[in-house]
């Protein structure tokens, strides 16, 4: 029998503040174990990433690595790590629990225990790999997981400034032998793989309005990478925190972002959670732009326009798109705060599913755009305010071969609704 407290977690991003409150106001449990109990889930066979708030037991607070453990069941490698970017807690204890349940274990509810263990010494890991001022890779033990590309603005040339205007992150295939994302040059130089920014920017500084575009960048704007402000890798989740200035044409900062990049190992796939936090550092920042070239965007490899846009196609609720044909709003006025959307794509002899999940936190209307040579996202137009940062958060999964709307779909639920956790922490005082 278990003694102590029990608390209820939604294992996502969704609703923390209560959890949060009730949390620090418990005392500290000295435990060599605790327990979570993940709900049912139906029965749609998927690995399912779950994140879980805990305040861990005093024995845990520099353990990084766990063993989650049940009835009939092979243990399961899990991980430890501070709170994410907007899951802030004071309480020193902390932290987030993350593992990947196993398709084969999804439907029923789950009981299962959290250990300490060394028999993990040698798992595989990710690790980062920096190639000082250009680039750093993120890396599953020896295989290139993402590449952060954060080269300083070189001003010597106009083709060096192009390369260098703006930060954005380049995904591996699973296997880490392609990039599968572009980079300058080719179709459309300034798409860039992974990449957030926005077209039409406008803004109060030194008692005078001003303009911005941080995505084409052609009046010498610019997003600089200022430090990596916090890293964490283990053998489930890598996590990257950036401070990244938005700057104008004057070179001056109007906006300063926390860019955290949270990648799961999932096997066989990639598993990617964008957050961000805009910070205004000017007045009346207004934020806006078109389906193109603003908002969240994935951008595909040069491969796609060179060789195989015919072939691409589009996954959203309502259906499986043709190959070659594309929506954008406001020519498709119904392409609008899609769930979800999903871009299928041919490179390097193999096709792909790139998944792209919106939370219903994120601002609204989201406006959609997609391109048959692999350029998708959605945009919005907000305003920032020096008081409350702009806080946005999306997951991107890619895997080889072609998905349906019922599994994107279950993709989407699972990271915008996962199901509820337990933890229960057994009281030894």
């Amino acid at each position: 029998m278990l003694k102590g407290r029990r608390l209820m977690f939604a294992p996502g991003h969704i609703i923390r503040s209560l959890l949060f409150a009730a949390l620090c106001a418990s005392p500290v449990f000295a435990a060599d174990s605790f327990h979570v109990k993940v709900a049912a889930q139906g029965d749609a066979k998927r690995p399912l990433p779950l994140q879980v708030d805990v305040s861990v037991p005093q024995s845990f607070a520099d353990v990084h690595v766990v063993e989650l453990t049940g009835n009939g069941i092979d243990p399961i490698v899990a991980q430890l790590t501070k709170p994410g970017l907007g899951n802030e807690n004071p309480d020193p204890l902390a932290r987030e629990l993350h593992f990947v349940l196993p398709a084969s274990l999804i439907g029923p509810e789950r009981d299962l225990k959290v250990e300490i263990s060394k028999k993990f010494d040698d798992l595989t890991s990710f690790r980062f790999q920096d190639e000082a001022g250009k680039y750093k890779d993120l890396l599953y033990g020896d295989r290139p997981v993402m590449r952060y590309m954060y080269e300083a603005v070189d001003s010597s040339n106009e083709d060096r400034r192009h390369e260098t205007m703006k930060v954005y992150h380049h995904l591996y295939d699973p296997q880490g032998e392609h990039l599968l994302t572009k980079g300058p040059g080719g179709l459309f130089q300034h798409h860039r793989g992974i990449f957030y920014g926005f077209n039409r920017i406008s803004y109060e500084q030194d008692g005078e309005k001003k303009t911005a575009d941080v995505w084409h960048c052609n009046r010498k704007e610019s997003q600089t990478h200022e430090k990596f402000a916090r890293e964490e890798v283990g053998p489930v989740v890598a996590r990257q925190v950036l401070k990244i200035n938005w700057n104008g044409v004057d070179g001056k900062t109007f906006a300063t972002e926390l860019r955290q990049m949270t990648v799961y190992h999932v096997e066989g796939d990639q598993v990617i959670d964008f957050t961000s936090e805009l910070i205004a550092k000017s007045d009346n920042l207004k934020l806006d732009g078109d389906p193109q070239h603003a908002g969240f965007q994935f951008r595909a490899t040069q491969h796609v326009p060179d060789n195989t846009a015919k072939q691409t196609y589009y996954i959203r609720p309502d259906g499986k798109g043709e190959p070659g044909k594309f929506r954008n709003w406001p020519g498709n006025k119904e392409h609008i705060d899609l769930e979800f959307n999903a871009l299928s794509f041919v490179a390097f002899d193999q096709r792909y599913t790139c998944c792209y999940l919106d939370s219903p936190e994120n601002p609204k209307p989201a406006r959609f755009s997609e391109r048959d040579y692999g350029r998708f996202g959605s945009y919005f137009a907000t305003d920032v305010s020096k008081e409350e940062p702009l806080q946005l958060h999306y997951r991107l999964w890619l895997q080889p071969g072609e998905m349906d709307v019922a599994q994107v779909q279950q993709l989407r639920d699972d990271f915008v609704d996962p199901p509820k956790v337990t933890v229960e922490v057994e009281d030894n005082s």
